[in-house]
């Protein structure tokens, strides 16, 4: 397995729409494994293959406090959706960002997992909302587009600031 390289905000790659996985197979496997590494080490809770460049429809999420609980989802859709959550969100994308945005508070997703097989899951809470904020990333969309224009431009402008420090 590898570390993979996460994109930052506002690299174009992020809004490319991801195309849905048609072969299952070892390389999808390996993909899979090296998001889970990936994100585990970032530290993160969620991870779309959009974010490290590559545009396939697989995200791998583990909200757990064990980090054991790793959920894989390939092609998902989600086909039920209620309540609306209050949980503030950040993104391995945007590192020192933290925002809440309007979601639902409890998804049914149908999806694959790395082997083909189909599942259907129920999540409410933060799961629910890691899993609408990763999927938002397969559709090419981040979570900060959707503030304000003002929020927006602050968080772009303390991106850029980061990036100078770094340098």
């Amino acid at each position: 397995m590898a570390l993979l390289s996460i994109l930052r905000y506002p690299d174009a790659r992020l809004h490319k729409l991801a195309a849905p996985v048609t072969v299952f197979d070892e390389q999808l496997k390996c993909l899979v494994g090296d998001m889970a590494e990936t994100m585990y080490a970032a530290p993160g809770i969620g991870l779309a293959a959009t974010q490290v460049d590559v545009h396939k429809q697989v995200i791998v999420v583990d909200v757990s406090e064990r980090r054991d609980s790793l959920v894989v989802l390939v092609n998902p859709d989600i086909v039920e959706a209620s309540g609306v959550s209050d949980i503030e969100e950040g993104c391995l994308s945007l590192p020192g960002i933290y925002e809440t945005v309007e979601r639902a508070e409890r998804v049914k997703v149908r999806a694959y997992d790395q082997n083909g097989t189909p599942f259907t899951l129920e999540a409410q809470g933060l799961l629910a909302v890691c899993i609408q904020h990763e999927m938002d990333h397969l559709k090419g969309r981040v979570f900060v587009e959707y503030l304000s224009q003002l929020k927006q431009q602050r968080i772009r402008a303390k991106l850029a600031k980061q990036l100078r420090k770094s340098a």
